[in-house]
C-alpha cells in the first residue's frame, strides 16, 4: 500500500529495446518477444492494491471509465481510407501529428502541485493512489507521454508512426504551421504565463472554499481521464489504418507502435480513475473548515467536464478536422465531388464548403 517513487518509477528489464524510427523508445521486449510498458514493474500492482482495499473499506467499486459515451473518431475509418484513395494524405498525416502532439502535453500534469495532500481530506489517505499522485504517480505519467531523458515517449513514438506510414511527410516548419492550423498552438508560439494560467483557473473554479491547486489538480485528472477514455477509439482507428499496407507504407510497423502506446495507456486509465474514486469517497476539507462531500466535488468537475468534452471540445475539433479536409483538397481538379463524397461517409461534418 506503501511505495516510494523510484519504486513506482521502475521498469521491468527487456531483453531488447523498442526502436522506432531510428529512436530509443522506453519499452521493449521481454525473451517471448512481448512488448513491456515501461514504468511499470510496481505501479501496475500498487493500483490494483489500492483498487481492492477502496472496495473492501468503502465498499465501493472503482469509477467506470465512460469508453461508450464517446463517438467514433473524425474523420472514421471509412472517410479516412477513402481520402488516401484517392491520394489526399494529408488530414490523416494532420490527425497523426496532433495526437502525438497532445500526447507530448500530458507532461504537464507534472507541474499541478499541492501541498500537503492530507490537509485536504477529512478521512486519511495513507496507503491510497491519492497518496502517491505526487509521489510517482503523475511524474511516471509524465515520462511515458513525453519520453524522459534519452528515452522518447508517446509524443516520439505518434510522430515515428505517422513518418513510417508516410514516408517522413513534413518538416519541422510544415508541423508547426499544421499545429497552428489546428489550434493546437498559438501562432506567436507563446503559452500561457503562469498568471495567465491562474487566471484561466479562477475563472473555471466551482468551488471557492477548496484550495484552488486543490481544485486545479482534480479537475485536470478527471480531464486526463476523459482524454485516455476517447483515446480507445483514437487507437482503434490508428490500428486499422496504418494496418493497411495497401493504403500506407511501413508494412505495419507503424500500427505496432499504435498497440505498444495503447499498452501504456491502460495503467493511466486504471491510476486516475482509482484516485478519482478514492476522493468520491471521502470529504473534502475547505479553506474555512468546511466539509464538502466527495461525491459533491467530483460529480461536479466530472459532469462539467464530460459536458465540455462531449460538447464544444468535440464541435470544436470536428470543425478544426474538416478545415483540414478542406484545405488538403484546395486546388483540387475533382475538390466538390470528393467533400461529397467524404460527407457521404460519415456520420457528422462541420458545414465543409464546396
Amino acid at each position: 500500500m506503501q511505495w516510494s517513487e523510484v519504486e513506482l518509477l521502475a521498469s521491468d528489464a527487456v531483453a531488447e529495446p523498442l526502436i522506432a524510427g531510428g529512436v530509443r523508445c522506453h519499452g521493449g521486449f521481454d525473451e517471448a518477444g512481448e512488448y513491456v510498458s515501461p514504468r511499470t514493474k510496481y505501479r501496475v500492482p500498487a493500483t490494483k492494491a489500492w483498487q481492492d482495499a477502496h472496495r473492501e473499506c468503502f465498499d465501493r467499486d472503482i469509477l467506470d471509465a465512460p469508453i461508450a459515451l464517446w463517438p467514433e473518431v473524425f474523420p472514421n475509418v471509412a472517410q479516412t481510407k477513402f481520402l488516401l484513395r484517392e491520394g489526399v494524405p494529408g488530414p490523416t498525416i494532420s490527425a497523426l501529428t496532433r495526437i502525438g502532439t497532445v500526447e507530448g502535453f500530458g507532461s504537464m500534469i507534472r507541474s499541478v502541485t499541492v501541498d500537503d495532500m492530507q490537509r485536504h481530506f477529512d478521512e486519511s489517505i495513507t496507503g491510497t493512489a491519492v497518496d502517491h499522485l505526487q509521489r510517482g504517480l503523475f511524474e511516471a505519467h509524465a515520462r511515458d507521454e513525453a519520453g524522459f531523458e534519452a528515452e522518447a515517449g508517446h509524443k516520439q513514438m505518434w510522430f515515428a508512426a505517422r513518418d513510417i506510414a508516410f514516408e517522413r511527410p513534413v518538416t519541422e516548419d510544415m508541423t508547426q504551421a499544421m499545429l497552428v492550423r489546428m489550434g493546437i498552438v498559438p501562432a506567436d508560439g507563446k503559452m500561457p504565463t503562469p498568471e495567465e494560467a491562474r487566471r484561466n483557473a479562477e475563472a473555471l473554479r466551482r468551488f471557492p472554499d477548496l484550495d484552488l491547486s486543490l481544485e486545479m489538480m482534480v479537475r485536470r485528472t478527471v480531464g486526463l481521464l476523459f482524454i485516455e477514455v476517447s483515446a480507445f477509439h483514437t487507437f482503434a482507428w490508428a490500428e486499422e489504418i496504418l494496418s493497411d499496407t495497401e493504403l500506407v507504407a511501413g508494412d505495419g510497423a507503424a500500427a505496432d507502435l499504435v498497440r505498444y502506446v495503447r499498452a501504456d495507456e491502460a495503467p493511466h486509465v486504471d491510476y486516475l480513475r482509482t484516485a478519482l474514486t478514492e476522493m468520491r469517497d471521502r470529504t473534502f476539507v475547505g479553506e474555512s473548515g468546511a466539509k464538502i462531500p466527495g461525491r459533491e466535488v467530483i460529480g461536479t468537475l466530472w459532469d462539467t467536464a464530460l459536458e465540455q468534452s462531449l460538447g464544444a471540445n468535440r464541435e470544436n475539433f470536428v470543425r478544426t478536422a474538416t478545415a483540414e479536409v478542406e484545405h488538403a483538397l484546395v486546388g483540387h481538379p475533382r475538390r466538390a465531388v470528393l467533400l461529397d463524397e467524404f460527407r457521404a461517409l460519415g456520420s457528422e461534418t462541420a458545414g465543409a464548403t464546396r
